[in-house]
């Protein structure tokens, strides 16, 4: 057992084996709560037909009000504005969509037996002797806003308005009209209205709050040990989480930024992430041997003390690129001061150049002579927010290249730019600085240009 341990510690817990133990674990706790849940749902179904009767209920009650007080609306805004279309909402509602008639024929099909529906019954007769009184004061609006009564429909017609009323002027009838619809005794048929509905409501309520309470009770102890069995299942959901991030996640992370920072691995995590790590470490000693092997002089441009090409192509296949810049420096006819100088000032250009080229960028970074002009600098740990200082690094060389400084024709460079990101290979990077320097070139030479 202890030599189990210490292997365990050693080694770190297989994936693996830990997967095929969180997954029994998971699988069994599932089941139960599959089960438990089965069990549930026949309880909560029981409470769900109770509790979908009595919005049923609810739904019906409160369209009988909503229609009644939809009406009330609209025959109150039609005798204050006069507006035709309120007074044609009110017949739309009275005599085709009919909320009112529709939800107590629906209540009387489903709930025939209820008491209840005696106190809906009752709102529904004071609600229809409520329209009698909307006719009369709708008529005296018509008349008070000038109207022809024959564009009305036949309820508005048939009303005979009293002899006081019809001696009223045309503003007289219309202010009947308003205290019509706004006198108390309206107001106390709405509020018997509103009184009914809820008091069949509240019957309705106390008819199903019984065989509710009985099958709560069921569905209470049932609920309870979901709960449980749930409360089991977010453990072992967590315990996973946490696991694969103590023993994954966090040392992959970790893996990845010490490989950014050119540091070695430690061993920590699952067995599998242990591994790669030992391998990665036995990696990174064998490329620091073979860099110490890389001498200076095999590595390093004897002209300008630079490296060359082949130090820049073993940094340039080694270097985490994904992270890192690119650029690509061509000297501008570089040729025609070699052909008018000769070859020996040539050299004193290159020299020059490659030290105002060094001097500008920053320790950590690679500067290289990778041909006769040819510069590549590898900028590492850059990103697109840098492109702005690498213009002004470019823009200062130039400046100071262009002014020719001892002796030295002045002579200018051009430069293409392209930054490494997640999944690209050293090659694209390559290939797309140089098409970037090519564009650089084809805008008249001296300047940098960044692939796009």
């Amino acid at each position: 057992m202890i030599k189990a341990f210490e292997k365990l510690r050693d080694d770190g817990i297989s994936l693996r084996r830990l997967n095929i133990i969180m997954f029994v674990i998971a699988l069994v706790s599932s089941a139960a709560l599959l089960v438990a849940m089965n069990l549930t749902n026949a309880n909560y179904t029981k409470t769900h037909e109770m509790t979908k009767k009595l919005v049923g209920w609810r739904k019906d009650a409160y369209n009988l009000q909503i229609g009644s007080d939809y009406l009330t609306e609209e025959i109150r805004s039609f005798v204050v504005t006069g507006e035709k279309v309120h007074l044609a909402n009110y017949f739309e509602e009275a005599n085709n969509t009919q909320r009112r008639e529709k939800a107590l024929a629906t209540l009387k099909e489903k709930h025939g037996d209820s008491a209840a529906l005696d106190d809906l019954g009752a709102a529904m007769s004071e609600s229809e002797h409520l329209m009698d009184k909307e006719y009369y004061a709708a008529r005296l609006a018509i008349e008070g806003f000038g109207y022809d009564v024959k564009d009305f429909p036949v309820e508005i017609r048939n009303v005979v308005l009293s002899e006081k009323d019809r001696a009223l002027s045309n503003e007289g009838k219309k202010t009947a009209a308003v205290a019509y619809l706004f006198d108390a005794d309206y107001t106390i048929s709405k509020t018997r209205i509103n009184n009914d509905i809820n008091n069949c409501l509240l019957n309705l309520e106390n008819e199903i709050d019984k065989k509710q309470t009985e099958v709560a009770l069921a569905l209470e102890r049932q609920v309870l040990l979901e709960h449980v069995l749930i409360a089991v299942q977010i453990i072992v959901t967590l315990a996973i989480v946490i696991l694969t991030r103590i023993l994954v996640f966090t040392p992959l992370r970790d893996c990845v930024s010490r490989i950014r920072k050119d540091a070695v691995i430690p061993l920590i995590g699952a067995y599998e992430v242990r591994f790669l790590a030992k391998n990665y470490n036995m990696m990174y000693y064998t490329t620091k041997e073979n860099e110490n092997k890389l001498n200076f002089d095999a590595s390093h441009d004897k002209l300008t003390g630079l490296f060359n090409r082949r130090g820049y192509e073993f940094f340039f296949k080694n270097i985490d690129m994904e992270t890192s810049a690119l650029l690509i420096i061509d000297l501008d006819k570089f040729k025609e001061i070699n052909d008018n100088y000769g070859h020996d000032k040539g050299d004193e250009v290159i020299k020059n150049a490659a030290k105002t080229i060094y001097n500008s960028f920053r320790t950590q970074d690679y500067v290289c002579r990778i041909g006769g002009d040819e510069f590549a600098v590898i900028m590492v740990r850059t990103d697109p927010s840098l492109e702005g200082l690498i213009t002004r690094k470019i823009n200062a060389i130039n400046e100071k290249l262009a002014k020719g400084e001892d002796g030295l024709p002045p002579i200018s460079c051009s430069v293409g730019v392209a930054f490494g990101h997640e999944n690209i290979t050293a090659s694209e990077v390559f290939k797309r600085a140089d098409e970037a320097l090519y564009k650089t070139k084809e805008r008249g030479r001296k300047g940098v240009t960044f692939y796009k």
